[in-house]
């Protein structure tokens, strides 16, 4: 089976099975941060060696990029999907029945060299099996699994944690992953046409081709310029609402609620509106929109928290939202013969960026002597930079409409 034979109800189970997918891993690696307490506690651990359980997860999923580069468009993108995802389910299993903080260690970088993986084949599965004019609103369908994993999957591991010790959410996430196996297993399509045009020779040639082409290069400087600003931001957003705002640490879920609500429905109307009216046109103006609630929330004083939920779920509405329209292009930036290879090495670096973002925005703020962040308005002028530079920087993009001519 091909992406031309997909008939509107395979394309919306492929887009469901896909969904799931991405719903597994995020929540695999969203859930580590809140377990935290249970995990020191249990194992002794300083936060420095906390801190590295959980970063440990994006390290791993970097350099699992950059070596997936090296081969990825050798294999049918359902094979490969189908080999990472277990995996995955292994190596979920494995944190679960981890007895020590080593052992945990191992599993987590297992899963994260997975995860890693994951991430990039999803978007390259979307790139081609679904055409570029029905991209963005299948993206915005896959990118709402984020959404879904914030509001209900943490939440609900969250909530086994509390009765069954933190082992449990592990095991839930890869009993849950087992039926999406399986329903990837009967809906992905083979999608073998790339390997006619994947690279000849070693390994290493594939990888060349991707970092030798300069459009590449300007789809990976839009791909770090998304996250440059938003993420120099999101890292330090409960300290700053916790500590200058007044918010209590009980009423923090209700921010990340309401938001991921909010953007589980907004992100698939973000992608049918990047279809109807151009894909550049909404990522622009999703874009410059967004530069308010940003600019609001990090210069926001003390305010009502009805008004602070209301900035914040902006916030996540139109930062996200950018993501939509903007992975769609980036799918499109590479020929199909060499997507798998880009979205590997774009997934490895959008890491980099993320992690140097988040230090950024830590560089850029301090505490005052009564312990009130300062300087987190800094982060919001950052944002807005960034935003001016990547406004201009999408219109030097060439797009592969279809996976033939590149078109701006």
């Amino acid at each position: 089976m091909s992406s031309s034979t997909l008939t509107p109800s395979k394309e919306r189970w492929l887009l469901w099975s896909l969904s799931g997918v991405q719903f597994t891993h995020i929540v695999d690696f969203m859930v580590m941060m809140p377990l935290g307490p249970q995990l020191t506690r249990l194992f002794g651990l300083s936060d420095a060696q906390f801190g590295l359980l959980v970063s440990v997860y994006s390290l791993a999923a970097g350099v699992s990029g950059l070596l997936a580069s090296l081969v990825i468009d050798r294999f049918g993108r359902k094979r490969a999907l189908l080999a990472m995802y277990a995996g995955f389910i292994v190596a979920t299993l494995a944190c679960g029945l981890a007895p020590s903080y080593g052992s945990l260690m191992g599993a987590r970088i297992a899963a994260g060299v997975f995860g890693g993986v994951l991430g990039a084949l999803v978007q390259t599965i979307v790139g081609d099996a679904i055409p570029f004019e029905r991209r963005g609103r299948a993206m915005g369908v896959v990118m709402a699994s984020f959404s879904l994993a914030t509001v209900a999957g943490v939440p609900a591991s969250l909530w086994l944690a509390s009765q069954g010790g933190w082992h449990w959410p592990f095991f839930a996430i890869a009993l849950f992953s087992v039926p999406v196996w399986l329903i990837a297993l009967g809906v992905v399509p083979s999608l073998r046409g790339h390997l006619a045009g994947a690279a000849a020779g070693s390994s290493f040639n594939q990888l060349r081709r991707v970092l030798s082409e300069v459009n590449h290069w300007r789809a990976f400087g839009l791909s770090a310029l998304m996250v440059l600003g938003s993420f120099s931001i999101i890292p330090y957003i409960t300290i700053y609402t916790t500590t200058n705002l007044g918010l209590t640490q009980e009423q923090v879920p209700l921010i990340y609620l309401v938001g991921g609500v909010a953007t589980f429905f907004t992100a698939r109307i973000w992608g049918q509106l990047a279809d109807r009216h151009g894909k550049v046109l909404v990522f622009r103006a999703i874009s410059v929109v967004a530069v308010l609630p940003m600019l609001i929330l990090t210069h926001l004083p003390v305010v009502p928290v009805g008004v602070l939920v209301l900035v914040t779920t902006a916030f996540f509405i139109f930062v996200s939202g950018r993501m939509v329209p903007g992975m769609a292009l980036l799918t499109a930036a590479p020929p199909p013969a060499m997507r798998g290879a880009f979205m590997s090495v774009n997934g490895a670096l959008q890491s980099g960026a993320m992690g140097l973002a988040a230090w950024l925005g830590g560089a850029l703020i301090s505490r005052t002597p009564d312990g009130l962040v300062q300087g987190y308005g800094r982060t919001g002028w950052l944002a807005l930079a960034s935003t001016i530079v990547m406004v201009w920087w999408v219109g030097r993009l060439r797009v592969h409409q279809a996976g033939q001519t590149p078109a701006v």
